[in-house]
């Protein structure tokens, strides 16, 4: 059995990540899924600070920081989001000055991790086939929000995800039957953001069409206005839980 104690001692408050987990299983499951992604989000960190592409970096910042409040890492998710504001205000020498403090936090809470589930074939998922005539589509770039929802709604739900608006578009595109009743957008997304996604909707008369729900760890009045300004089902704000998300889906459906 793990330790749960493993993971408080070094600072992680799973408490508070049980309110949107609910049980120990699903926990740590999604545990397993952070260290499957982690590394491609530290590498795409890396590679965004050598171009001095501070938009993208603080992309995948923003990314990082909300798989961290997810789970409970205080520490990592403060120090990300620290080089999420960095980024957005273009500050590359706070990027390059406070680099490996946020690396070296990540790289810690990895080892914790690591200790705690042991392997990551220790957790065992087992995918469910659905066959359901309504597609519930996720997009977001975060591999934990995406699965997280999933698991909800995998049950009576065809439930499509992208990892970014570019994938979103071309999901939208091939539903020739129009089976999709409701979409969760994310708003900070690496190539196509979420902004862009509802300026197709707004383009294309696809409001109507497919309800759009907003999932989203912004903070600013400006962006949340900016959102505002179409024709959304509504706006939850991270981190969520099971009881929102079910609460979206009966509004997507009237």
């Amino acid at each position: 059995m793990k330790d749960k104690n493993l993971l408080v001692t070094n600072g992680i408050d799973v408490d508070k990540s049980l309110e949107l987990f609910g049980d120990m299983a699903m926990y740590d499951e999604t545990l397993s899924e952070f260290l499957d992604s982690v590394d491609d989000k530290i590498e795409e960190l890396s590679k965004y600070k050598e171009e001095s592409d501070t938009y993208n970096y603080a992309v995948y910042a923003h990314s990082l920081k909300s798989d961290a409040r997810y789970l409970g890492f205080t520490k990592l998710a403060e120090l990300a989001y620290n080089h999420e504001m960095a980024g957005k205000n273009n500050d590359i020498n706070y990027i390059y000055n406070n680099y490996d403090a946020l690396i070296n936090e990540a790289k810690r809470i990895i080892d914790v991790v690591c200790k705690y589930i042991g392997t990551k074939n220790d957790v065992i998922k087992e995918e469910v086939v659905i066959h359901s005539d309504k597609v519930i589509l996720v997009v977001d770039d975060s591999d934990i929000v995406r699965n997280f929802i999933k698991k909800i709604f995998n049950d009576a739900y065809d439930v499509k995800l992208a990892n970014n608006g570019e994938e979103a578009i071309n999901i939208i595109q091939t539903d020739v039957d129009n089976k999709i009743v409701g979409m969760f957008l994310d708003l900070n997304m690496p190539k196509v953001n979420g902004f862009q996604v509802l300026e197709y909707f707004d383009k294309n008369s696809l409001f109507d069409k497919i309800p759009v729900a907003i999932i989203t760890g912004v903070d600013t009045k400006d962006e949340i206005n900016k959102t505002l300004m179409y024709p959304i089902v509504d706006i939850l704000s991270k981190p969520f839980n099971e009881a929102n998300l079910r609460s979206i889906i009966e509004k997507m459906e009237k």
